[in-house]
């Protein structure tokens, strides 16, 4: 009979063996460096940043100088791509975070505390549900002045739900361990045990789950871009630059295509990553 694998070395030798898994960490990486560096590089060498505007020179076709030519207001296509795909990531990365950390902190206590007082705030969570978040969004980005902030905080408040929920089963399982009972029997307060003891132990699950996010909150600030209402001018993420490249699609299809195409590589990459890492935290699920 075979002996079957450990947990542990499931988890080790998993992404070892999946060639895909290397292949998404190296494009990612690549495309996060490019994001970084890319833009700073284009200003030393040529002298223009993502918001330098040269009319004259208005949706220009690619060239030495432009290697992906111009947009409409003649800002270099290459140098906004770089820039919006920085943004994006940046978006992603921290609209996830806010969803992090009330989605932890709501389903932690609720999970912990249980009883009614748990019944009462999953029911809150199924009301929130019902409701058609990204309307509500949409409705409160167009009521106050775009900025950022308000951005990330309105991404961050549609995507903690699901958050909470896989907290709550984590903690649900953790709070009965031993080292739980004995963390409470030491006088240690509540807040005390879930933040030392029962969320490092529940939060292999929840960053598998926050890592798919990412990709999740990077479309809906694209979605949000194409009505209009995402990052305000003249700064630029890639769903800002794919509505722009809409606009001028039958001109130059090549100001749609390279956003569009360097947004579906990195969730793809993303989404590869982000499974594998909830295989490595769930090795029998994963074979």
């Amino acid at each position: 009979m075979t002996r079957p694998d450990s947990p542990r070395r499931t988890s080790q030798a998993l992404p070892g063996r999946n060639g895909a898994v290397i292949g998404a960490g190296i494009v990612l990486g690549f495309i996060a460096m490019l994001a970084l560096v890319g833009p700073w590089l284009v200003l030393w060498i040529h002298g223009f940043g993502y918001a330098t505007q040269d009319i004259g020179n208005a949706l220009a076709g690619p060239s030495w100088t432009h290697p992906l030519g111009t947009d409409m207001l003649g800002r270099d296509v290459f140098v906004r791509l770089l820039h919006g795909a920085r943004v994006s990531l940046l978006v992603g990365i921290l609209g996830t975070a806010i969803a992090f950390l009330i989605g932890v902190a709501y389903g932690s206590t609720a999970g912990y505390v249980g009883g009614r007082f748990d019944e009462v705030m999953m029911r809150i969570v199924d009301v929130l549900y019902a409701l058609p978040t990204l309307l509500l969004m949409v409705i409160l980005l167009a009521l106050f002045e775009r900025s950022l902030l308000l951005l990330l905080l309105a991404l961050g408040s549609i995507s903690w739900l699901t958050m909470a929920r896989i907290v709550r089963g984590q903690v649900l399982r953790v709070k009965t361990e031993v080292f739980v009972e004995a963390a409470r029997a030491t006088g240690l307060s509540t807040p005390g045990v879930i933040v030392r003891h029962v969320v490092p132990n529940a939060v292999g699950p929840i960053l598998a789950y926050a890592t798919l996010t990412i990709p999740s909150v990077i479309l809906d600030e694209a979605f949000l871009s194409f009505l209009g209402l995402g990052i305000p001018p003249p700064e630029a993420s890639l769903g800002v630059l794919v509505e722009q490249g809409i606009t001028a699609m039958s001109v130059r299809p090549l100001l749609l295509v390279s956003p569009a195409v360097l947004m579906a590589v990195t969730i793809v990459m993303l989404n590869v990553l982000s499974d594998a890492l909830r295989d490595t935290r769930s090795p029998t699920t994963g074979r």
